[in-house]
């Protein structure tokens, strides 16, 4: 491949936040041209920290590589500005309060209406149903209200997902929407219009939950470091009192287990663990039992166990541990300050195909003055 695979598509978003900027982040990666809308006073997601090499480590994630331009569509002269932008684009990306440009009349009807070819995608909290559509949505209310939160943390205990998790898998469903759209009009030379919600996002990745409630009556427990449905899957201290986190998913493993890691083949045909669906039954008992096995062994002794029955394991890492890790990949992006901050990498890696080098987090309204000559010229 001689070029990015989304070389000459052009994205005008007016965004913020997480959601939307991950979802047009993705399309510049790919070589797509992403100009970003910004009040005055630019994303409030820019003054989330300054990790990233004195930027905002969500911003500098999820906003390389665009361009920055300060716009106030009440002013005409900008109104206008914004409406040639949308007409000599491929994906018009919106995520302001719902109908927010629908009445400055930027909605998605209308601009498709003008430029029939345009994708547009809009990306609200909870859709478009009343009264949920003027609903104010952030990542962690929507982790609560979906659901989310009733089936993570410990027994007794509520957690929050420990990363935004709801608006990342909107910005990502919300890219794959995009990609779709753009491959359809391809062939018919229409475009589309898209509306992705946070909630529905989290709803669907909540099917299991929901189907084991509704269905079985059963829904799952919090468990920490365990499977709800699957045992043995979870973590064991070892001598040194490390974490290694094991995964069994059929009965060849369990067999394996037994006898090669644990040195007991008899406890394979137990009749309390001798099924997935006893072990998850009698659960405590296995994990007693294996526990104090477990814990005889060193870290080291244990994992080389494992590996050689084939059993799936991993370290129960920190983040220095991350840090560390020898699967991390890194890619260095260039703060609006100039300096390089690194981040993990992109995760789609093309084969043979170099990903882009150092691209730059945009300062707010940094593009502005040549997107105006550019556009009104």
């Amino acid at each position: 491949m001689t070029s990015s695979p989304l070389s000459g598509i052009t994205v005008v978003s007016v965004e913020q936040a997480v959601a939307a900027p991950l979802c047009t982040a993705r399309l510049a990666d790919a070589g797509a041209r992403v100009i970003k809308i910004e009040r005055d006073s630019g994303d409030f997601a820019r003054g989330y920290d300054v990790a990233a090499a004195g930027d905002s480590s969500y911003f500098a994630w999820a906003n390389h590589g665009k361009e920055s331009v300060v716009l106030n569509i009440d002013a005409p002269d900008d109104a206008e500005l914004l409406e040639r932008l949308a007409g000599a684009a491929d994906v018009f990306v919106q995520n302001l309060a719902p109908g927010a440009l629908a009445r400055r009349g930027f909605g998605a009807d209308d601009l498709r209406s003008r430029y029939p070819r345009l994708v547009t995608l809009d990306i609200s909290g909870y859709g478009e149903t009343p009264p949920f559509d003027r609903k104010r949505a952030y990542d962690l209310l929507v982790q609560a209200e979906s659901g989310l939160v009733s089936v993570s943390g410990g027994p007794g205990e509520l957690g929050r997902i420990g990363i935004s998790l709801c608006d990342i898998g909107c910005g990502v469903t919300a890219h794959a929407a995009v990609l779709e759209a753009l491959v359809e009009r391809s062939v018919s030379g229409v475009g589309a219009s898209l509306a992705v919600s946070l909630f529905d996002v989290a709803a669907e990745w909540m099917t299991v939950p929901l189907s084991l409630h509704e269905g079985a009556h059963a829904g799952p427990e919090r468990l920490g470091l365990r499977h709800p449905s699957i045992a043995p899957y979870g973590a064991f201290v070892t001598a040194e009192g490390s974490l290694t986190l094991i995964a069994v998913q059929n009965e060849r493993e369990w067999l394996r287990l037994c006898d090669e890691v644990l040195g007991d083949a008899a406890l394979a045909c137990d009749p309390r663990f001798d099924s997935n669906v006893n072990r998850v039954a009698n659960r405590r008992d296995l994990e007693d039992h294996m526990g104090r096995v477990v814990a005889s062994f060193g870290r080291d002794d244990f994992c080389d166990r494992l590996a050689a029955a084939s059993i799936a394991f991993g370290a129960v890492s920190s983040l220095d541990d991350l840090a560390r890790h020898p699967a991390l990949r890194r890619r260095a992006v260039i703060a609006s300050g100039g300096e390089a901050a690194s981040l993990p990498a992109h995760p789609v890696r093309w084969s043979g195909v170099s990903p882009s080098s150092h691209p730059a987090v945009p300062k707010v309204g940094q593009h502005t003055e040549a997107i105006r000559a550019e556009f009104w010229g």
